[in-house]
Order: C-alpha cells, then structure tokens, then sequence
C-alpha cells in the first residue's frame, strides 16, 4: 500500500511540539547556491523538515512558500549584493500576510554594517562566510523552537 501523503497542515493544526519546518530560499538573480544547499542539508540532517525554493525566487515566491507550507522559518542566501532590498521585501510581505512570527535568518557575503542594518530590519542572525553548520543548525534549533512556543 503507498504511503498517504501528508494533509497540509495550518496555525492551528501545528503542535506545538514536533519537528521545525524551515523554507532556505535563494532570491533574485544570485545563481549560486552551493551554500544554501549545505545549508539545507544541514538543517535537514538535523531532523527539521526543510523545504529548499531553488534558485531566482522573487520574495513574493518565497513567502507563498513559506505560508503554503506552515513554515516556521525562512533561510534567504544572498550572494548578489542585494540582500538590504531582499531581506527588507520579505519581511515586510510576511508584516503584510500577518506572518511576522515565521523567523527569518540567513547568509551570504554581506558586509558588517549591512548585517547590522538587516538585523534593525528585524532579521534574526545572518551567517557569513566561514559559519559551522553546528552554529547554524543550533541557532535555528534555538531561536525558531523557542518562537513557536510564544
């Protein structure tokens, strides 16, 4: 007998308890996605549902993504230098659906002041180069499980 797929799952269907659902997106034109796909595996070797978008995603993609599959946080990797626009458009489309307790977090080359600036965006950490996976995957852990709880 085939296995029967999951029932999307909504809000208020979620337990509060069980495995994290993280969306890693690749927005705009960056075509590099070596990173993100560590990223994801990473994440997914750890035991949370990962959900990776693919490259060229507009952030309009991304949120839908997100909201279609009861995303608990969004992983964005930016390497094209556009990530204060980017960062700043999901957010504020995610302000728009009401879904600002889905986490963004996420890395690429970025410079210091711009990290700073994304996080007075509302960010919640931005890994640049050089970053472990365990420090990646224990922040999520972390910083994700505990906004679910609230």
């Amino acid at each position: 007998m085939p296995p029967v797929p999951d029932e999307p799952r909504t809000a208020a269907a979620r337990p509060s308890v069980g495995r994290l659902r993280v969306v890693v997106a690749k927005p705009g034109l960056d075509g590099h996605d070596r990173g993100a796909k560590v990223v994801a595996r990473a994440l997914r070797d750890a035991g949370m549902e990962v959900i990776y978008t693919g490259l060229h995603q507009t952030p309009e993609q991304i949120v839908a993504t997100a909201l279609a599959e009861d995303a608990d946080a969004i992983g964005l990797s930016v390497l094209s230098g556009a990530h204060l626009t980017l960062f700043a458009r999901v957010l504020d489309l995610l302000r728009q659906q009401d879904a600002a307790d889905i986490v963004v977090f996420g890395g690429g080359i970025i410079p210091p002041a711009d990290v700073d600036a994304l996080t007075a965006l509302g960010v919640g950490q931005v890994f640049t180069p050089g970053a472990s996976m365990a420090d990646i995957v224990g922040w999520v852990r972390e910083h994700v499980g505990l906004s679910r709880e609230l």
